[in-house]
C-alpha cells in the first residue's frame, strides 16, 4: 500500500484548501421584488351650504375747503353711521375700520397748473353681520344715518366642517367606483387600500354681492332685500388600491 509522507501531505494541503474555497459558489445579490400593480384615482366631491353670516363695508365720503374740515365732517357723519349700526343690535366687536383717506381735489384749466379746490375724506368700516335677517335693516339704518357708499356684501357660512366631511365622503365614493370600473375592465379586482390623501382645500370665499345698484333702488323702500343663495364646498382626494389580476 502506498501512503504519503508527512512532508508531502503538508505540501499538498494548502492546495486542497484553496481549491475548496474557490469551489464555494458566490451568492448573487437579489433585486427587490417588484411592487404589486396598483390603481390610482383622483376624484372631487362637493356639497352645498347656506350662508349664515355676512361682511358688509359701509363708507362715508365728505368734502371740505381744508383737509381738517373734510376730516371733521367725515368723523361726525361716520360716528352717526356707526351708532346707527350698533342700534340694530350689532356689537362693537363686530365693527372695525377698513380704510381711511384724506386727499386733495384738483382743477386744471387750459394752460394753467393744477390747483387745489378742496379736500375729500373717506372712512370705511367693515361690519360682521351674524344674523342675516338683520342685514337689510343694517343697510337701511346706515344709509339713513349718512352713509354714502355700501360696498360688496360677502356672504359666508360660519361652520363648514359637516359640509366638508360630506364632500370628502362623496369624493372617496366616486374614486372607489371609478377604480372598481378600471379594475374590472383590466380583468381583475381591487385589493387592499394602499393610500388615501385629501388635497388641502381653501376655505370657501364669501359670495360677493355688489350692493351699489341695489342700494340706489331700495334706499326709499321699507327694507333692502337680501338673497343668501348657497355656497359650494369642494373636496379632492387621491386614492390608491392594490390591483388583483383575475385568474387566467
Amino acid at each position: 500500500m502506498c501512503c504519503l509522507s508527512a512532508s508531502t501531505f503538508a505540501r499538498l494541503f494548502p492546495l486542497v484548501v484553496l481549491v475548496t474555497i474557490a469551489a464555494v459558489p458566490v451568492t448573487a445579490q437579489t433585486s427587490p421584488a417588484p411592487a404589486p400593480p396598483a390603481i390610482t384615482v383622483a376624484a372631487t366631491g362637493e356639497s352645498r351650504i347656506t350662508p349664515d353670516r355676512a361682511m358688509l363695508h359701509i363708507a362715508v365720503e365728505s368734502q371740505g375747503e381744508t383737509a381738517a374740515a373734510a376730516a371733521a365732517a367725515n368723523a361726525a357723519k361716520q360716528t352717526k353711521v356707526i351708532e346707527a349700526v350698533k342700534g340694530t343690535g350689532v356689537a362693537a366687536a363686530q365693527i372695525r375700520t377698513a380704510g381711511y383717506n384724506v386727499f386733495p381735489e384738483y382743477a386744471q384749466g387750459a394752460g394753467r397748473a393744477p390747483r387745489v379746490t378742496g379736500y375729500r375724506a373717506n372712512n370705511t368700516v367693515q361690519v360682521e353681520v351674524r344674523a342675516l335677517a338683520d342685514l337689510g335693516k343694517i343697510i337701511d339704518a346706515s344709509l339713513a344715518a349718512g352713509a354714502t357708499n355700501i360696498g360688496g356684501v360677502g356672504l359666508f357660512a360660519s361652520n363648514t366642517d359637516a359640509a366638508r366631511q360630506e364632500a370628502v365622503q362623496q369624493a372617496v365614493g366616486k374614486a372607489r367606483a371609478e377604480a372598481e370600473a378600471a379594475a374590472a375592465a383590466a380583468g381583475g379586482s381591487l385589493g387592499p387600500l394602499i393610500e388615501l390623501t385629501t388635497v388641502p382645500f381653501d376655505t370657501p370665499r364669501p359670495l360677493m354681492r355688489q350692493m351699489g345698484d341695489m342700494v340706489a333702488m331700495q334706499a326709499g323702500a321699507a327694507s333692502t332685500p337680501i338673497e343668501t343663495g348657497e355656497s359650494v364646498i369642494q373636496a379632492v382626494v387621491q386614492v390608491r388600491w392594490q390591483f388583483v389580476p383575475g385568474q387566467r
